[in-house]
């Protein structure tokens, strides 16, 4: 049996680990990242254990190109890509300031890694991609699309992912491009953004939802997580 593969950033924690550990159950090679080697050695044992084919952790910064070229050789190594989930991101200046004080040099590296840095490993592993007719999943946020006062750094490096994604999904047509909107979760992200969290939904059921828009594979086009998930109580989760 050939196992499907898939590359997914920020896997260390929050979106990123829960969704490895969907693709996991479901027996697929994964090659996880995240910028902290010891958190990302604790995911990788983990995802073994959930039934993972094989686990390629490489820490790094997904920003580095040197880090990104590994990524790309390990996608290689796995005899091709049928998943990129660009998951990893920075919320830039804290605590989040208004446009009128945003330190530009902050929003500079937040679009570095939020925009420039998926943009790059996509080019990196795109060959592969089309190889295997796979898919991309690139998480941005409801922040790109709402005008919420303090958000407006971030969610313009999200508002960029997506349209980049909009144009990726019309030049490749023989790869699935997905942007999905994950809505408020209960992570660390959101705690360093000053919200409460407590009524946030968790990672893992934003996580099941993708595993099903991955296993279902719709054509390209931006998603809510929200309308991926089952009703309860005649109200979506």
């Amino acid at each position: 049996m050939t196992r499907e593969t898939a590359l997914i950033t920020g896997a260390s924690r929050g979106l990123g680990r829960a969704l490895a550990g969907e693709l996991a159950r479901d027996g697929w090679n994964l090659i996880i990242d995240a910028r902290g080697g010891a958190a990302l050695a604790a995911a990788a044992t983990e995802l073994s254990g959930l039934g993972a084919g094989t686990v390629a952790a490489i820490a790094g910064d997904v920003g580095d190109a040197a880090h990104r070229a590994a990524l790309a050789r390990a996608a290689a190594a796995a005899g091709g890509l049928d998943l990129l989930v660009n998951n990893a991101s920075v919320l830039g200046t804290v605590p989040l300031p208004r446009l009128a004080d945003q330190p530009l040099d902050d929003l500079a590296e937040a679009f570095r890694i939020n925009t420039l840095a998926p943009l790059a490993l996509i080019q990196a592993v795109l060959p592969a991609l089309r190889e295997r007719r796979g898919a991309v999943l690139n998480v941005t946020s409801d922040a790109a699309v709402e005008g919420y006062p303090t958000w407006g750094g971030y969610g313009s490096t999200k508002a960029a992912l997506e349209q980049l994604s909009n144009v990726l999904a019309a030049e490749e047509p023989g790869i699935a491009v997905w942007w999905v909107d994950p809505g408020e979760m209960r992570t660390d992200m959101l705690r360093d953004a000053g919200e409460d969290v407590s009524s946030a939904t968790p990672p893992e059921d934003v996580a099941a939802a993708l595993r099903r828009l991955v296993g279902d594979r719709p054509g390209s086009g931006r998603l809510r997580a929200a309308d991926l998930m089952p009703a309860v109580d005649g109200r979506t989760r």
